[in-house]
């Protein structure tokens, strides 16, 4: 692992990797989405064609009911019930989560409040280019169900053969997904948005995937609302001389098997950071000076998945401001959030925690203000909407408030 100098150009790098689209992938992206609004299932069917080398009709595109009938037969049965287990899990912080509507009660008649109603349709992509990421179906779909979202629309790539991963529309077709269809990259994200033929318009698109897919989202976003846009996936791990180096280093070569992953140590510790140094892992190794400047570095990273592997980690956790996952103490590695633990591993990347939450069931919901005022409440706001309207010049605004006021 190499030492990165605080005041280096790579440390710098590593504090401004936030997700910025490359120009020929952005004029690739648009000519995709051009294509696929103005000509529907005829571009994606071409698209899928070149990019998947798989040739379609417009009827191959949706899973049959025979195709994920037949998924089931290539399905261990002990996953079925691993799956039906993690589904707990996931419904049981999500039911925590979710928020309440309310309302407040003046005296003079007003009311104000909030009410919350789901997303009625929403696209979900699922990569399948390298592996099928199966564990990304139900930590997407569940918190969408758990906010009550009517329609769900799966798109998925398909093999060379044609075909969607078993595992894939197994979790699907138990999850009650409504739809699923057989198409991946930019061409997906462009159906999902404008809607085809055969694939219909969705109110929101979450999920996963490659620089394709993540700069269609960013280009379609304003038609329909996403996520995120989430790059490759990292880990930043604060350890120090008490930490278990064996739980480390497996912990940083985990994060290396993703594509572009990032791993990065940070470390109070000469003594550790040179033992980590001589490990054969991509990644770097911060050292800082003391703990206030490591959690400064890792508030600044601000990492998609941070783990705390040192003693008393809580009174660490209370200062992190910009994380997508916190995972504290030397039994809880990222993997466990990965697949099991109840919380979706859809998380914000590249610094965009700063800003940037996990998916969850409120990503499913909108929030919609309520405001109710009787006669004695309104008129006492005569001299504020009196001001209000002169200063900005809306003679009529003012017209509406004072009709309510004259003699019939």
């Amino acid at each position: 692992m190499k030492i990165l100098k605080l005041s280096s150009k790579e440390m710098q790098k590593l504090f401004e990797r936030y997700y910025t689209n490359k120009r020929h992938i952005e004029e690739k992206v648009r000519r995709i989405i051009d294509d696929v609004r103005n000509e529907g299932d005829k571009a994606v069917l071409k698209y899928t064609k070149r990019f998947d080398k798989v040739k379609f009709t417009s009827k191959d595109l949706k899973v049959s009911v025979n195709e994920t009938n037949g998924s089931f037969q290539n399905i261990d049965t002990a996953f079925i019930t691993s799956l039906k287990n993690i589904i707990e899990n996931i419904q049981r912080y999500y039911k925590k989560e979710l928020p309440k509507s309310w309302k407040i009660k003046y005296d003079d008649g007003a009311e104000l409040g909030e009410i919350f109603r789901p997303i009625e349709k929403v696209g979900i992509y699922i990569p399948a280019g390298t592996v099928p990421l199966v564990s990304s179906v139900y930590m997407s779909v569940v918190p969408a169900k758990m906010a009550g979202v009517k329609k769900i629309i799966l798109t998925t790539p398909p093999n060379k053969y044609g075909n969607v991963d078993p595992h894939i529309l197994a979790v699907a077709n138990l999850l009650k997904v409504d739809e699923v269809y057989k198409v991946g990259g930019a061409q997906a994200i462009a159906a999902l948005a404008f809607g085809t033929k055969t694939i219909p318009k969705v109110d929101k698109i979450v999920g996963p995937g490659n620089e394709y897919v993540t700069e269609a989202k960013r280009q379609v976003f304003g038609f329909v609302d996403i996520d995120m846009l989430a790059g490759p996936s990292e880990v930043v791990i604060l350890a120090n001389h008490f930490s278990d180096k064996s739980y480390v280093v497996q912990d940083l070569m985990a994060q290396a098997e993703h594509v572009k992953g990032l791993a990065v140590l940070v470390t109070t510790s000469k003594k550790f950071a040179k033992a980590m140094k001589n490990e054969d892992i991509k990644g770097y190794i911060v050292l800082t000076r003391n703990i206030d400047q490591a959690v400064e570095v890792i508030n600044r990273i601000a990492p998609e998945h941070l783990e705390i592997l040192v003693k008393r980690p809580n009174r660490i956790m209370k200062r992190i401001q910009n994380a997508g996952a916190i995972f504290t103490g030397p039994y809880s590695p990222v993997c466990i959030g990965d697949y099991v633990a109840g919380p979706s591993h859809i998380l914000p990347t590249g610094g965009t925690a700063r800003f940037f939450s996990g998916l969850g069931a409120r990503s499913f919901l909108k929030s919609i203000h309520t405001i109710s005022y009787s006669k004695k409440a309104l008129e006492k706001e005569k001299v504020a909407i009196e001001k209000m309207t002169k200063i900005e010049g809306l003679q009529k605004h003012l017209e509406s408030f004072k009709v309510r006021f004259k003699q019939p």
